[in-house]
């Protein structure tokens, strides 16, 4: 098992873990580096490409690290969804719900 888990179940997933302060101290990170990054390419400072393409690697590292648990979340809500729509139909054509 890694440091960073990428398997959730439906409850695990709306939990907060570790992955959660991790992604959050990452979308800092790498706001802050895209953004000083951009404004240092913008005056062709080597030091700003340099930056901004750490903030790019960062986003992309936020995006593995917390892609997994939201697609769960994700799947788990459009299921209930579905069947709260189906349900919502039934009862509008007067039918019994089972």
């Amino acid at each position: 098992m890694g440091f960073i888990r990428r398997d959730w179940t439906p409850k695990e997933a709306d939990e907060w873990r570790k992955e959660d302060w991790i992604a959050i101290l990452l979308s800092v990170l790498s706001y802050t580096t895209l953004t000083v990054g951009s404004a240092l390419s913008f005056l062709l400072l080597p030091i700003g490409f340099i930056v901004l393409g750490i903030g790019i690697i960062l986003t992309l590292l936020m995006y593995w690290v917390i892609d997994p648990k939201l697609r769960m979340i994700s799947q788990e809500y459009e299921k209930k969804q579905k069947d709260y729509l189906k349900q919502l139909e039934e009862i509008q054509k007067w039918e019994v719900i089972e």
